[in-house]
């Protein structure tokens, strides 16, 4: 039952007992000498009895319409209050409510949004906070390991592996096509070969580089891609404004897009990339999006640590990590995450 038909049920029910309460005592007070009077009197040529009942039926209907459209009109403004903190936009909320009952659950729920801003920017701080003790301690080390590694990874398989490649590729086309069985094994070895070598350039990436090392975001994104723009052959496009970001976000952002850029070269088989870094309102988003062969998302949710790294690292820079794949028609990702002001108000 809605709430207007519940307050129209209790408006009819109010003015009937009213009329029954004031029409007794009346008749108590003043008995009439003839009660058969009480249904011969007409007015507007109606039974006065029924005129008086309909009219006080109708003003209990309007009565309560008009009280059940006020309490809707409230709760739907705290609902719609509601809504806007579910999406974590952060807007001002005023208080609602006609009575000292809803001011004080709207002062509550501005209270709860409070908290919530709170809580985002001093998660917002702790990364930040975080990120640059693990840089002082550990980055360091982390990195000349990923280097070593990649370096050596660099030197001997992928320089072997481009040595095969270039080799068999030059086979192909110097001998004679008169094995068409023998023809489509070594067209197979070589698209292996080529796909060994994709999955080495992505460990590579995940290697190397480990992090933004001093730079901005934009900057870190625009060296990654001219990377990779000269070592594969794919078609890259990126779209970054300048935003300015504190360290724990920017390098949370950062290795989110190494991570997608890391899973495109190895499954997707795109031909193209697009990324985005750009600013809307109080967001910062992150768009990577490829045409690559795509993939069902609730099957590689349940053994995909990649996303399940990449969830976690938006949840803990307060934002929201979003995919779209479908088969054979690319991939979308998208990181919306919220700009709060005055980050640097919390206290410790």
């Amino acid at each position: 039952m809605s709430i207007i038909t519940r307050q129209i049920l209790w408006g009819v029910c109010i003015s009937l007992l009213l009329l029954v309460f004031f029409s007794i005592c009346y008749l108590f007070v003043f008995p009439p000498e003839n009660w058969g009077a009480l249904w011969e009197k007409e007015l507007m040529d109606v039974p006065f009895v029924l005129f008086i009942t309909s009219v006080d039926i109708t003003l209990g209907i309007l009565i309560g319409y008009l009280s059940g459209f006020s309490w809707k009109k409230q709760i739907r403004s705290m609902e719609q209050a509601l809504h806007t903190m579910d999406k974590m936009e952060y807007r001002p909320v005023e208080p609602i409510g006609s009575t000292e009952e809803l001011q004080s659950l709207s002062y509550k729920m501005i209270q709860l949004q409070n908290q919530l801003v709170e809580q985002t920017k001093l998660s917002q701080k702790l990364v930040k906070e975080k990120a640059e003790d693990e840089e002082v301690k550990v980055q360091s080390i982390i990195i000349a390991e990923r280097n070593r590694l990649a370096r050596e990874l660099h030197d001997s398989v992928s320089q072997q592996l481009f040595a095969v490649s270039m080799l068999l590729s030059a086979i192909n086309e110097t001998r004679p096509k008169t094995n068409d069985h023998e023809s489509r094994q070594l067209q197979l070895v070589e698209e292996t070969i080529h796909q060994s070598q994709l999955e080495m350039r992505a460990l590579l990436l995940h290697l190397r580089p480990a992090a933004l090392k001093g730079k901005s975001l934009k900057t870190g994104i625009i060296e990654l891609l001219q990377e990779l723009q000269q070592k594969v052959s794919l078609e890259i496009e990126w779209k970054l404004e300048d935003i300015d970001l504190d360290k724990g976000m920017e390098d949370h952002l950062f290795r989110i897009l190494q991570e997608s850029v890391s899973n495109t070269l190895r499954h997707a088989k795109a031909s193209s990339l697009q990324v985005q870094l750009i600013q809307r309102e109080s967001f910062v988003i992150l768009r990577i999006i490829d045409d690559g062969v795509g993939f069902n998302i609730d099957k590689r949710k349940a053994g995909s640590y990649g996303l399940q790294n990449m969830h976690e690292r938006a949840a803990e820079i307060g934002g929201v990590l979003k995919l779209i794949s479908l088969e054979n028609k690319g991939t979308r990702l998208e990181v919306k995450v919220p700009i709060l002001e005055g980050e640097e108000d919390i206290n410790d």
